[in-house]
């Protein structure tokens, strides 16, 4: 079969539904919330897309993403290019959605305990426990594992992990998880931002990376700028973290020589994600630059050679 009509094959028999559906984390239909034409899927808190076009089309109803099945698989995974979006559309052809409905947590339902319960159970951030000993071993220097512990924002979990707070307002709202053999994030959770400064100087300058971890490296590599905020989005941005996003850039842009730079992942997601970080600051008339590390790295690949790791 040629390029075209492949693609021809794809535009016809792959369902945006489906497709939801199947691919990563999947996404649940909300039968109150949808129509014959426009079917609302949610995945996490707040996270929805609306599927339209009898499958054809998708639209994102909280930011301007939208298009067809090709740009849905980008918009789910950013990391891939058309090639590798190409191999994913093969699974889907002739697939029908399930249109298996969303648990919206009715009464009686048994519920993961908040996050915020979670994280008051854990032992602080310090010296010498099995979190600390992690950090330390990812190249992290003890005086901003220190900064972190004094601001709460990361606690000792189990199996030698470290948990990473996201915060609304104070309230911790998400927890990232990060240890020797496992990576993800405790369920039931809001995403915002994990943040990280130092001392009480006025913030003219965010600087947004994906991971915590990025977020501690590139401040370690910076001697802790005082007049920097640090943030992590952890990956992907849902209504949460861009309402964050903006909000910090709305108090930015009252700041002389307010600047945002995305310290995104040196690869095509980390480039996807640094445009949308620009697209705010552009919002608010910010000036945006892009910190970019090596090709294929991340910051704390940066920081871990230069400490000769």
């Amino acid at each position: 079969m040629n390029q075209d009509a492949e693609l021809d094959l794809f535009r016809a028999q792959v369902n945006c539904a489906a497709v939801l559906e199947n691919m990563g984390q999947p996404w649940r239909l909300d039968k109150n919330g949808s129509t014959r034409r426009a079917m609302k899927y949610r995945r996490a808190e707040g996270e929805i897309l609306i599927v339209t076009h009898d499958g054809r089309g998708w639209w994102d109803p909280q930011s301007s993403a939208k298009g067809d099945v090709f740009t849905l698989v980008q918009h789910l995974d950013p990391s891939l290019n058309f090639g590798h979006v190409r191999q994913v559309l093969r699974r889907f052809v002739g697939i029908t959605p399930a249109y298996a409905p969303a648990d919206r947590n009715r009464k009686g339902q048994e519920v993961d305990r908040p996050v915020a319960d979670r994280w008051k159970n854990r032992p602080a951030l310090r010296p010498g426990c099995p979190a600390w000993r992690y950090l330390l071993e990812r190249g992290l220097p003890a005086d901003v594992l220190i900064a972190a512990a004094e601001q709460d924002i990361i606690r000792d979990g189990a199996y030698s992990s470290a948990w990473f707070a996201h915060r609304d307002q104070g309230k911790v709202t998400h927890v990232e998880v990060r240890g020797p053999e496992f990576k993800g994030s405790l369920k039931a959770g809001h995403k915002t931002l994990f943040r990280l400064q130092f001392g009480a100087a006025v913030i003219t300058r965010l600087v947004i990376t994906e991971a915590p971890i990025d977020a501690l490296s590139i401040a370690a590599l910076e001697a802790k700028r005082t007049d920097t905020l640090y943030v992590a989005t952890g990956g992907g941005m849902g209504p949460g973290t861009l309402a964050a996003l903006r909000s910090i850039c709305s108090g930015l842009s009252t700041q002389p020589g307010g600047l945002v730079e995305s310290a995104a992942d040196a690869n095509h997601a980390g480039d996807r994600y640094a445009e949308r970080h620009a697209e705010i600051a552009k919002d608010h008339a910010l000036p945006f630059a892009r910190l970019r590390p090596p090709e294929g790295l991340d910051w704390n690949d940066v920081l871990r050679q230069g400490r000769g790791a």
